[in-house]
Parts: C-alpha cells; sequence; structure tokens
C-alpha cells in the first residue's frame, strides 16, 4: 500500500499541488476556531464569536462554486490567486479590528469567506490531466480524502500553538499568508497554468442540469449534518464524561478512522462502476453512525467514533468519481465546488440541530442527529439511483477510455 501512494507521489507535480492545496485550505480548516479565540480576547461573547463564524461559513459556501464557475471559464491563476489575497486581506482586517465594530468585522468576514479560493475543486480537476490514467486518479482522489483528515486534526493545533506563542491577531495573520502562499504554489504549477476547462453550453444551471449531480449533493448535505452534528454531540459527551480532551479524543479517533479508510481504498483498484460502489460505501457510512447513540464508556465511545469514520474518506473519494463522470463538459470545477459547498452547509446545519438535542435529550440525542444525517444520506442516494445510473457520456467515456493501463504497465493499485 505504501509504496503505491509513493509512486504516486513521486509522479511530476503531484506533490507540489497536493501540498500546495491543503497549505491554502488551513484557513479553512482553522477559520471558526481562530475567529472564536479573537473574538472572545477582545472581549466578546460566545454568540458574537458564532456570529462571525456563520457570515463566514455562509460566505464560503455562496462563494465556492461561483468562484469554481469562474475557474472553469477563465483558468486558474487568473481566479485562484486574486481570490486568495482578498480572502486573505478580510481576515486581517478582523485580526486588526477585532469585533468591533461590528459592520466592519462581518464586512471582513464576508469578504474572507466569500473569496475563499474554490482549491479543493481546482485539485480534483488537474488531476486526470496530471495522472493520465484513472487508476492513479481514483488513489488520488483517496489520498486527498485522507490528507483533509490530517489537515482538519492538525490546523486548529496549529492555531493554538501560535496563539501560545504569539497572539490570537498573529495566529490568524500567519494562518492568512499561508493561505496565500499555498495558493501561489498551486497556481504557479505547470499544470494549473495551462489547464483549461472544456466548451461548456450556455446554461445559466451549470453542472446542476445534471440530475445525477443533484443527486450527489442532496446526499452529501445530509452526510455533512451527520458530521457538523458529532462535534457538538462529543463536546456534550465530555460534559457528562469528565469533560477535558474527552471530546478531543472522540474527534482525533473519527479523522483517523477515516484516514485509515482513505488509504486502505485508494491502495487497490476497486470493479464495477463507481456509482454502485458508491451506495455500498453510504451504506457502511449510515451504519457506523447508529451505534454512536448508544455513548457507552470513554473507551469503547473512542472505538465508535474510529468506526464512525472507516467510510467517510472511501464515500468521498468515490463521490469525486461520481462527480466527474456526471458533471457536464465545462463544468468540472463548479461541480466539485457544489459538492464542497452542500457538505459545508449540511455541516452547520448539523451542529445547529445538535445543539437543542444535547441540551433537552442529551449526547445521545446529539448522536442521533448524526445517525439520521447518515440515513437519510442514503435514502436519497438509493432513491434517486436512476439519475446515477446515467452519467455524462462524454466525460464517461472519456474515464473508460484512460481506464485502461499503459501497455506493460503493472498497477501498484491492482488487487
Amino acid at each position: 500500500m505504501a509504496a503505491g501512494y509513493l509512486d504516486l507521489l513521486r509522479t511530476r507535480h503531484t506533490a507540489r499541488l497536493l501540498a500546495g492545496t491543503l497549505v491554502g485550505r488551513l484557513p479553512n480548516a482553522t477559520a471558526a476556531l481562530g475567529i472564536v479565540l479573537l473574538t472572545r480576547s477582545e472581549g466578546g461573547d460566545f454568540t458574537l464569536a458564532g456570529i462571525l463564524s456563520a457570515v463566514y461559513g455562509i460566505a464560503t459556501a455562496v462563494g465556492q462554486p461561483l468562484l469554481g464557475r469562474a475557474v472553469d471559464r477563465y483558468g486558474q491563476p487568473r481566479v485562484m490567486l486574486p481570490a486568495a489575497l482578498l480572502s486573505a486581506a478580510g481576515m486581517a482586517v478582523f485580526a486588526f479590528s477585532g469585533p468591533e465594530p461590528l459592520p466592519l468585522a462581518c464586512t471582513a468576514m464576508l469578504a474572507a469567506g466569500l473569496f475563499t479560493p474554490p482549491l479543493e475543486g481546482g485539485l480534483r480537476a488537474l488531476w486526470p490531466s496530471v495522472l493520465k490514467r484513472a487508476d492513479r486518479v481514483h488513489a488520488a482522489y483517496a489520498l486527498d480524502a485522507a490528507a483533509q483528515e490530517v489537515m482538519f486534526a492538525l490546523g486548529p493545533l496549529l492555531v493554538t500553538l501560535l496563539v501560545a506563542a504569539f497572539s490570537e491577531t498573529a495566529a490568524l495573520l500567519w494562518i492568512a499568508a499561508l493561505g496565500v502562499a499555498g495558493a501561489l504554489s498551486v497556481v504557479t504549477a505547470p499544470p494549473s497554468r495551462v489547464w483549461r476547462a472544456e466548451p461548456r453550453a450556455a446554461d445559466w444551471l451549470g453542472p446542476l442540469r445534471a440530475p445525477g449531480l443533484v443527486s450527489m449533493i442532496g446526499s452529501f448535505f445530509f452526510v455533512g449534518v451527520a458530521l457538523g452534528s458529532i462535534a457538538v454531540a462529543s463536546v456534550a459527551y465530555s460534559d457528562v464524561h469528565g469533560g477535558g480532551m474527552v471530546s478531543s479524543y472522540l474527534l482525533s479517533a473519527l479523522s483517523l478512522g477515516a484516514l485509515l479508510g482513505g488509504l486502505v481504498y485508494g491502495a487497490r483498484h476497486w470493479p464495477g462502476i463507481p456509482e454502485r460502489r458508491l451506495r455500498l460505501l453510504m451504506a457502511g457510512l449510515a451504519l457506523c453512525y447508529l451505534p454512536l447513540a448508544l455513548v457507552p464508556g470513554v473507551a469503547a465511545m473512542t472505538a465508535l467514533a474510529g468506526l464512525s469514520g472507516l467510510f467517510l474518506a472511501p464515500s468521498l473519494a468515490c463521490a469525486f468519481v461520481v462527480v466527474d463522470r456526471h458533471a457536464p463538459s465545462g463544468t468540472v470545477t463548479e461541480a466539485f465546488s457544489w459538492l464542497v459547498t452542500a457538505f459545508g452547509v449540511g455541516a452547520a446545519v448539523g451542529a445547529a440541530a445538535a445543539g437543542p438535542a444535547a441540551q433537552y435529550g442529551g449526547a445521545s440525542a446529539a448522536f442521533a442527529v448524526a445517525g439520521a444525517g447518515g440515513l437519510v444520506a442514503l435514502l436519497v442516494m438509493v432513491a434517486t439511483g436512476r439519475f446515477l445510473a446515467f452519467p455524462n457520456p462524454a466525460a464517461a467515456l472519456e474515464k473508460d477510455r484512460i481506464a485502461a493501463p499503459e501497455p506493460g504497465f503493472t498497477s501498484t493499485h491492482q488487487a
């Protein structure tokens, strides 16, 4: 397995694009914590911090597909680098001004979120041209999904260390600067500079005219609901099990499970069409969320949290393949960005729903929100299966063409 991933990372430009994207997305992984810490240090309460975080989150959700459409039309460097600079400028304004005056703080958060560059969708659009073969593209999707878990686990730790070493203001400025550096690394790489989307039809709906993609967006909205509720439920569980680092144990276990699941999934070639495989992975994801509502002791709960993460990265990796197959010509970056937006909005809704559930029903009720989200995600995918059965013909044909290994090549990802 390790040899296969090393072979993948040795492919020209792969390591640079992956690392640059992860560094460039650090603001996404750390914004919520950074906003709360700075607001509290300036005397603001949690309600104010929540409002500012919500402004940032909603603006990011709105901006991703809009910027993704611009990338498909004008290319990556002309959109992503200016967007990264504007987003960092918004974060810098907030870092220096703090939460007061509130209109300025909200405007800064709006700019920081709205102009967050769609690096995640952009990277997935680049993989086919960089890696050439479908087996390597699928492995890269899995490695990408697994690496995100590391980023979201280490990002908050980095913020905490920067605050301890400098200040809340300095932490936000450092993270914003790293975001620009990551975006710069990506857009100056040759694959990003030369990439162009295929010609697209003049249709304002863009990728949303593909029923299969709408099905994916609906399903992964509820996956986001499940994941967002787990973060809140973990804190509620921690409050009645000694507090301290208990919630961190659960979230770290979930991330570790997702990391392992993603690495194992991407290490081999899977037969059959990805749409059918995705339904099976989603079934595993839904089933693994359900036992969390049992809320056993800390050791057992940590194990259940790890189990709940096993199918997350594989589901995301397979979803990337399906999105690529269903995206209409010339809309691939926007299509990926819609999936990111659906997931992010779902996570915000899940966190909002888990709060009252935890307050009135305890940690078990909050974790039940996660179980319900996973089940609804599966039901949406099953109910709309007929739409997923018909991918974009041109895209599917191209994926089938590149799926065949080159003569004399033995895939390191074959079982």
